[in-house]
């Protein structure tokens, strides 16, 4: 079992920081206390973990046969590439991490199949995308059937502050239904697990790290409050919806990313300009760093492997 120590690494650093994505913003606004906010994105990141997490597995788990060795080593190439981004604050996506790690753990032995990548990079590239044109249409409707009906500040400070609660149940659905492949995905295809009580197992693994995500969230929150109270709200609903129409279709993605082009949606409806480059020159680095540093991981790890046990 200490093989999967890896794994629980891996779910730790990803639940420690995207989770922030989803209650971020309840919390930063009073909206809900932080311990009810980890509470809360627990319960639905198990839930939908178990439910419909298998999708993703099955798709990383085309990239390469997998021993519990190899699985143990893919998943401590993806946690120490995440970490060091993190440390050197660059945007970080743990499903671009697990994959440039599958690879390098796996490439040497000639163990690799790269047909599935075109439709994870594909996914990758529409992540963002799919979340601004979500957030667009979302903040549209919006104006067209709701706004006209809630009269008074009262009524649409309720309005908001539940529709920040019940997007976040909803965010934590859809990041473990998208995200525990990430976490538990090269454990089921190595035998260890079946996928849904391995589903469970990779969304507790991301509900212990949702514990220590307390800053995160802060600074997730400070951002996104940035905008209106509104806007912040569709922000994290269009994220939500990004993320679980990637999991039914089954490819881990980006929750940061999505988070980005969420922003970038609602700010075209009210004209305002959210792009900033020197984000967007970051995101782009991420895009391509973390899954070439993984992979490079992955091969060191590998040999190191090798040596010590043969």
């Amino acid at each position: 079992m200490w093989y999967l120590l890896s794994g629980i690494y891996l779910g730790g650093t990803l639940g420690a920081n995207d989770a922030a994505n989803i209650f971020g913003t309840a919390v930063m606004t009073r909206v809900i206390k932080f311990h009810t906010a980890v509470l809360l994105t627990t319960i639905f990141v198990i839930i939908g973990s178990g439910l419909e997490g298998a999708g993703g597995m099955e798709t990383l788990g085309q990239l390469a046969d997998q021993t519990l060795l190899t699985a143990f080593i893919s998943s401590l190439a993806a946690a120490l590439t995440v970490t060091l981004m993190t440390l050197l604050e660059l945007p970080v996506s743990t499903s671009q991490a697990v994959v440039g790690a599958i690879i390098g753990s796996n490439l040497l032995a000639g163990n690799v199949d790269f047909a599935p990548l075109l439709p994870i990079i594909s996914a990758w590239l529409l992540t963002p995308v799919g979340a601004m044109i979500i957030g667009y249409l979302l903040y549209k409707a919006y104006i067209l059937f709701i706004e006209e009906r809630i009269s008074g500040m009262r009524r649409f400070e309720s309005f908001v502050r539940i529709g920040l609660i019940v997007s976040g149940i909803y965010g934590a659905y859809s990041l473990g239904a998208n995200n525990v492949a990430n976490v538990i995905g090269v454990f089921v295809e190595a035998g260890m697990f079946e996928p849904q009580l391995g589903g469970v197992i990779g969304g507790m693994a991301i509900g212990l790290g949702v514990v220590y995500s307390r800053g995160v969230m802060h600074t997730v929150g400070k951002k996104i409050t940035g905008l209106t109270p509104l806007m912040a709200l569709i922000t994290v609903l269009s994220h939500s919806v990004t993320l679980y129409i990637f999991a039914r279709i089954g490819i881990p993605v980006s929750s940061s990313q999505a988070i980005v082009g969420a922003v970038l949606g609602v700010g075209l409806v009210k004209g305002v300009n959210m792009l900033d480059w020197n984000m967007t020159r970051k995101i782009l680095f991420g895009w391509l760093g973390t899954p070439s540093v993984a992979l490079v991981v992955g091969i060191i790890l590998n040999q190191i492997a090798f040596w010590l046990l043969f």
